[in-house]
């Protein structure tokens, strides 16, 4: 390990760098029909009615201190909560005017800025309804298919793109011609457009005042769509109350953030609940500071990310595990990083996936070497539907996977469902349902009110329900073998890629009323290719096709399957796919994970491939 190589104490050893967190708290009932209730024994405490509170508060009590802050070139432009107050009620008076409604919203099509946030925060402030959509629908599709149904669905009075060039295409195939466009630059040239700027020219505090004074908990601050990775993209509502309780339960497990406000430095999209909910509003409710990473977990955007961390130090980091395998070894490579990265840093949170086991060994270690002491490691479980925290780890644990005890204010109930436990959920962070779509919603929800959040968990230790639950798999995806044996999903999955690292991205398990597990695996091209000694040029096809990449599936096959002899945990055919997951038809989302059914679906020929006898010349045995 390049500049930490020389490191004599085990990472396992060196201490853990204080932080304040909640103490682990569950009361925990089992009824008579089977299910297990689990809650907090302490109550949630009080919280905001409304989101503009804590802006309030801040920009009085903090004016001068930065709220904001985005690359411009090689500086920051940075906003303070005093000046984004400001902006935020001009831009209100401005939305006021074009008389928008939660029937006639706003429509967000790009990604993270200081634009699109002054723009959601004004929305917020008077009471009118915006949906920050993945500019993934925008840029990546070739068919706009998924865009369109969301425009239909939401009827948008204002649309909003940061670069009118850049989703030309999108506009032009999805934004009517008497929807009000709105740019930061680039207006196109054959409609009419109002650049952002001139949003901000409005002053009406009368009037601004007046429709903030209406706002309740029960307003509808967006709509938010779900990633589509169990079926199309649903638009979740989510009002003042679901988003303000659940900072309150935020506060009540990361305690540190109230005390001390958090910096953060995030690339994680607005369009998704984790950094639009969780990550923004937790910098806006406890008065931190949010510097916008304008890298992602890619060969472009890692080595930005890279550079904003060696500039700007956060106290609490948050991240996807492909993220953190990304990032690796620009710190290995770096040792100003590293001391910028651990010099102030009290959390490394993770969530969307589950982290292996290597990458947070090698995390360990880069920081005990660097600082000292070890960064605890802390997810959650939640989704679109609940603001999003649920449950949350609190405490140390040995390793990857804890989602922790429900926080305070939430009820769990988990539900027998085949063998594993159904998770289902109910609190004041827990979604209404979906916008103008009463069928979906009324499936969301059982006889008693909870949400049916679709993931089986599992106590950590049988024994001892007060050391938390882990995932076991979403329920939709297992299946049975012919043999009727279960096959979890979820774990398998997870087991199997992290066993396969750096070569597999995602794989697809297939078995349904067949005598034994196979898989269609996507594996990391970049990786497979390096392993192939193949150029920069080659195409994935002949990257999958070669020979020793072939026979290192096959040994990584051989060494899974010896780990487990159960037929619910071996896999025993994979196919390589060349080409990726399709978001157009439905296979992968703009998260980039995958959707099972339509995988499976779209490539059933190969599904069938996998159980020929004898198998196809493609397919990889141990």
């Amino acid at each position: 390990m390049p500049g930490v190589s020389g490191t004599t104490r085990s990472a396992d050893a060196t201490p853990l760098r204080a932080v304040k967190l909640g103490v682990p708290d569950a009361h925990i009932e089992t009824r008579a029909d089977g299910a297990i209730l689990v809650r907090a024994r302490a109550p949630l405490g009080p919280y905001h009615e409304k989101l503009s509170r804590p802006l309030e508060r801040w920009a009085r009590e903090a004016p001068e201190r930065v709220f904001l802050a985005e690359r411009n070139g090689h500086l920051w432009r940075c906003l303070s909560y005093a000046e984004t107050l400001d902006t935020v009620k001009r831009i209100g008076a401005a939305l006021l005017r074009r008389g928008l409604s939660v029937e006639q919203p706003i429509a967000i099509l790009s990604g993270n800025s200081i634009d699109h946030a002054l723009l959601g925060l004004a929305a917020a402030y008077v009471g009118i309804p915006y949906a920050p959509i993945s500019p993934a629908y925008s840029l990546l599709s070739s068919d706009f298919g998924k865009l369109k149904a969301m425009m239909q669905l939401l009827t948008p009075r204002l649309v909003y793109a940061s670069d009118g060039l850049l989703f030309a295409r999108a506009i032009a195939a999805c934004v009517p011609s008497d929807t009000e466009l709105v740019v930061s630059r680039n207006p196109p040239s054959d409609r009419k457009t109002t650049m952002f700027a001139n949003l901000m020219d409005t002053e009406d505090s009368v009037g601004v005042e007046a429709a903030h004074a209406t706002i309740t908990p029960d307003t509808i601050v967006k709509f938010l769509f779900t990633s589509g990775s169990t079926g199309a993209p649903k638009a979740v509502i989510n009002t003042q109350r679901m988003l303000c309780a659940n900072q309150a339960m935020i506060a009540s497990g990361f305690r540190f953030v109230v005390d001390e406000p958090p910096v953060v430095v995030d690339w994680l999209p607005w369009s998704h609940t984790f950094g639009g909910n969780h990550n923004f509003y937790m910098v806006l409710t406890n008065g931190g500071s949010l510097y916008i990473d304008d890298g992602n977990p890619t060969p472009a955007g890692t080595p930005k990310t890279a550079r904003n961390l060696s500039e700007v130090a956060p106290t609490i980091y948050f991240n996807v595990p492909k993220g953190y395998e990304a990032l690796i070894p620009h710190l290995r490579a770096s040792a100003d990083l590293r001391r910028n990265f651990f010099s102030r840093l009290k959390v490394l949170f993770y969530a969307g996936a589950g982290l292996s086991q290597a990458i947070r060994d090698e995390l360990t270690e880069l920081a005990a070497a660097t600082i000292g002491e070890r960064i605890i490691f802390l997810s959650s479980l939640g989704s679109t539907e609940t603001s999003p925290l649920a449950l949350a780890c609190t405490w140390d644990f040995a390793t990857t996977g804890n989602i922790g005890l429900p926080c305070r204010g939430v009820e769990l109930k988990l539900v027998p469902h085949d063998g594993k436990l159904e998770a289902r959920l109910r609190g004041p962070n827990i979604t209404p349902g979906y916008w103008r779509q009463p069928e979906l919603t009324r499936r969301a929800f059982d006889e008693e009110g909870f949400y049916r959040i679709g993931d089986a968990l599992r106590f950590a230790d049988p024994n001892d329900p007060f050391k938390g639950l882990l995932f076991d798999g979403r329920i939709a995806e297992d299946f049975k073998l012919s043999t009727g044996t279960w096959v979890s999903v979820g774990p398998l999955r997870a087991r199997f890629i992290d066993h396969c690292t750096p070569y597999v991205r995602d794989v697809v398990l297939t078995g349904l009323n067949r005598d034994f597990i196979g898989a269609l695996v996507f594996p990391e091209v970049d990786a497979c290719r390096r392993l192939a000694g193949l150029p920069a040029e080659a195409t994935p096809t002949q990257i999958v096709a070669a020979t020793v990449v072939r026979l290192t599936f096959a040994e990584l096959l051989r060494t899974f399957a010896a780990a487990d002899a159960g037929s619910s945990m071996r896999i025993e055919r994979l196919l390589l796919m060349s080409e990726p997951p399709s978001m157009d038809k439905g296979e992968a989302t703009d998260k980039g994970s995958i959707n099972q059914q339509a995988v499976l679906a779209n490539r059933s020929e190969l599904v069938e491939a996998l159980y020929r006898h004898p198998p196809d010349a493609a397919v990889i045995a141990p």
